[in-house]
């Protein structure tokens, strides 16, 4: 099986109405990264210093040194930036997520009293705030065990919520397997949505409305910049929630970055914005949790062609085009993935298979065709496919004038082009259906063919959509 396992279709054009709280417009999740003193440094265990994420741009990590200035950056937004963010945050009465290091958590026993004091809800970050992405999954794993047993122990509590942010390729697997309510190692959509395990939801982070943007190389100038970003992200949020689309957006805070004084009133500029609207939900990332579990549960998903083997796969979709099972057994052996399990995804597999048959091949799926109220509709001996869409057209109960028509016409076509008129009758009506089969028959042989090869395709899509319905 050639399987493409990414997902580039989510919720697709018409994503469900998430229903906020209150008929909020829109929700924003805070989160504040809390990381000072489990960042990479040799007292730590650590190769070489940190290197990521300060004013130190372009840093790059010290082999077996520690870096003072490193050091010093992180650990001011353990000694200032945190506590000037948390005056602005409690003063505002607005909560919010930390994504704690437990490393760094542990050595900060005060800063963690200060959340849990807020209310505020404490996720795992990790171990240790370094890199996944070269880890065995077995260590990952591990190492994520580790956290949470650490975090329990720092806060009296496992955190139902993860966030790695330098990822590997296992982490939300291994998140979800762990059995966290949620993990938030993604930035593919603007909604919620449940993993495969059906146990633990999905909510997407962000690295555009990110403080991030501070340090690193063309990121945020100014302060003013971040302001821009984070205001027209809300903005557009707002707008697309007044049209009935709601969504959410993620707003990434990191106390030695945003808790510079220089920086900070940019975002107390922001909080004091939104707090004038009473139709926003600012919420924790464990509240959007409970929300999306009560009023969006998971739901098994139905057919999903792209994980059927071939037998399966062929039975199902088979008859799509008229007793021709060989479009769907080449369709089975392209690279399908999640897009293709919904009806245009898996059509267009299909359409591909008949696009690149031969010449003969196509011919011989119109030829497969009945004519439309012929004697195979008199004699009842249609496939049940073609049975329903003629007769959802009224072909079923032609009058005697109708049926002569539809004789004469038919023969006159099969005579002319080689092939019965086809024409996707539930997109017409029976007088639109006569009309078409007069125009066409003025065609040359080559238009026509064409037209009934987009006819047949036209046909397959609404047996596709009504199989996956």
């Amino acid at each position: 099986m050639n399987r493409y396992p990414r997902n580039m279709i989510g919720y697709g054009p018409n994503p469900p109405d998430p229903k906020w709280p209150g008929g909020a417009r829109v929700a924003v999740s805070f989160v504040l990264n809390y990381e000072e003193g489990g960042e990479n440094n040799i007292l730590h265990g650590d190769a070489a210093s940190e290197a990521f994420l300060s004013e130190i741009i372009g840093a790059a990590p010290w082999e077996g040194k520690r870096h003072w200035n490193m050091e010093s950056c992180y650990e001011y937004g353990a000694r200032a930036g945190f506590w000037r963010l948390h005056r602005l945050f409690t003063q505002m009465n607005m909560p919010l997520t930390v994504y704690g290091v437990t490393d760094a958590m542990a050595r900060s026993p005060e800063q963690v009293w200060a959340m849990q004091e807020a209310g505020w809800e404490v996720a795992s970050h990790g171990k240790k705030w370094v890199e996944h992405k070269d880890m065995p999954e077995a260590e990952e794993r591990g190492l994520m065990e580790e956290a949470i047993s650490l975090h329990e122990e720092i806060t009296g509590a496992k955190p139902r919520g993860w966030y790695t942010g330098r990822c590997s390729m296992n982490t939300v697997k291994i998140a979800a397997d762990l059995g966290l309510d949620w993990v938030a190692d993604t930035i593919d959509d603007d909604l919620p949505y449940w993993h495969e395990n059906g146990k633990t939801l999905v909510i997407p982070y962000t690295m555009d409305t990110n403080d991030m943007r501070f340090a690193v190389p063309a990121g945020f100038g100014s302060p003013t910049d971040f302001f821009d970003i984070v205001g027209d992200a809300f903005a557009t949020a707002y707008e697309e929630g007044q049209a009935g689309r709601p969504i959410m957006i993620s707003i990434g805070l990191h106390c030695r970055l945003m808790g510079r004084p220089g920086r900070f009133q940019a975002l107390k500029q922001f909080l004091e914005q939104i707090a004038e609207y009473e139709d926003v939900w600012v919420a924790r990332r464990c509240d959007i949790y409970d929300h999306w579990a009560e009023h969006h549960p998971y739901v098994a998903p139905g057919p999903r062609p792209s994980t059927m083997s071939r037998e399966d796969f062929v039975a199902a979709y088979g008859s799509v085009y008229e007793h021709s099972p060989w479009v769907a057994e080449r369709a089975w052996e392209l690279e399908l993935g999640p897009a293709h399990d919904r009806p245009i995804g898996l059509w267009n597999a299909l359409a591909r298979a008949f696009r690149r048959a031969s010449a003969e091949e196509r011919l011989g799926v119109l030829q497969a065709h009945p004519d439309l109220a012929g004697k195979l509709a008199a004699a009842k001996r249609l496939t049940a496919e073609s049975s329903a869409e003629q007769a959802s057209a009224g072909l079923d109960a032609l009058t005697d004038d109708e049926r002569k028509f539809f004789e004469e016409g038919n023969a006159r076509y099969t005579e002319t082009f080689g092939f019965p008129f086809i024409i996707c009758v539930k997109d017409h009506t029976k007088a639109s259906i006569m009309a078409a089969m007069k125009d066409r028959l003025a065609h040359d042989r080559e238009t026509e063919l064409a037209e009934a090869c987009r006819q047949v395709e036209r046909i397959a899509y609404h047996r596709v959509k009504d199989l996956l319905a």
